[in-house]
């Protein structure tokens, strides 16, 4: 393992050679289109060729899950610059309630992100949403406990507070949406949907234990339609860092409110998550190629997103401490 520390905007950018591709630049100097959070397969794109990787970034709220990989569709002439996160690390590490994301979306935000398109394995909680389907939520209903890093704007000395009432991105919903048909079910007579509607709500619970009975048929009583352990704080803090943040859900089981449902099979879950894999690899490569061809307007535009953390902020910048400026211009170095 070689570590070479560098300053950039005066943070260090720790650099390892282990697990990357050491024919690769270990630095990037252009801007990164769509960030992209997944984990193993979502990044090795067919479609995309590797030109950086950038080993473990030192943000001042600690190193991201994994390296970050930054790639470009294969002849494209516009350049369209996609990074990789592993949101579990690449070894898959990083239990739900210690990945470091702060650190991952500040990276993205540091690079100068236009978007973030995240990726995550939920259970169903209503049954006409069935494995292997994929959903774009647009709602959030929080069962986390308190113990993650939810916000940016926390600090001693700090005061800001950003919308939330929609807490996704509809613009990137919509256009997501209208690549509904390269999701693929080759080994069943049911087709792989991709559910798209703004009710559509995910719940996040801690974990690690997935849910009681009790517990997932409340979540289905209160209007939750699929659950995971990740979209938060992620998409607060994407939306605390101005970029539009959409997760594309991937559907594995009914989770425990189905009590008549057959048991679930490690061939059957590992089917699932087989074919969500490669539906997951096909709709990112669509986008990205799509978008490479031309940039969505709610790119281009921030989707009404730029300038609201500079506006959520109360406190005067005179009554900041020094490290607190530094951290607020790591993420907004236009700003303060």
């Amino acid at each position: 393992m070689v570590r070479i520390s560098l300053f950039k905007h005066g943070w260090k950018i720790l650099r390892t050679r282990a697990m990357t591709n050491s024919n690769l630049p270990n630095h990037f100097d252009g801007d990164v289109d769509l960030g992209i959070i997944g984990g193993t397969g979502l990044y090795k794109l067919d479609c995309l060729e590797e030109i950086a990787v950038l080993p473990e970034m030192v943000t001042p709220w600690g190193i991201t899950s994994s390296p970050i990989t930054i790639s470009r569709v294969t002849g494209d002439r516009n350049h369209l610059h996609v990074a990789f996160i592993a949101r579990h690390g690449l070894h898959h590490e990083f239990p739900p309630s210690k990945v470091p994301f702060r650190a991952n979306i500040a990276a993205l935000k540091h690079l100068h992100c236009k978007a973030v398109l995240s990726f995550s394995a939920v259970g169903s909680l209503q049954s006409y949403i069935k494995p292997r389907d994929f959903i774009l939520p647009q709602q959030i209903i929080d069962r986390t406990k308190g113990i993650r890093d939810h916000s940016y704007f926390n600090d001693e000395g700090l005061v800001g507070h950003v919308m939330f009432g929609d807490p996704f991105s509809r613009s990137f919903a919509d256009y997501i949406s209208q690549f509904h048909d390269v999701l693929q079910n080759p080994d069943s007579p049911l087709p792989c949907l991709l559910h798209h509607d703004r009710e559509l709500t995910v719940v996040c619970m801690e974990g690690p234990q997935f849910s009681t009975r009790a517990e997932s048929r409340m979540y289905k009583l209160l209007g939750g339609h699929v659950i995971n352990m990740s979209v938060l704080p992620e998409a607060k803090l994407a939306r605390e860092c101005e970029m539009p943040y959409q997760m594309v859900c991937m559907s594995t089981d009914y989770d425990a409110w189905m009590e008549h449902e057959e048991p679930v099979t490690v061939e059957s879950v590992l089917g699932h998550l087989g074919n969500n894999s490669r539906n997951a690899n096909a709709l990112a490569s669509k986008i990205v190629q799509d978008m490479a061809k031309q940039l969505p307007e709610f790119m281009k535009t921030g989707d009404g997103l730029r300038n609201s953390a500079k506006f959520s902020i109360s406190t005067r910048p005179e009554a900041m401490s020094k490290e607190t400026l530094q951290k607020l211009r790591f993420l907004f170095p236009d700003y303060w």
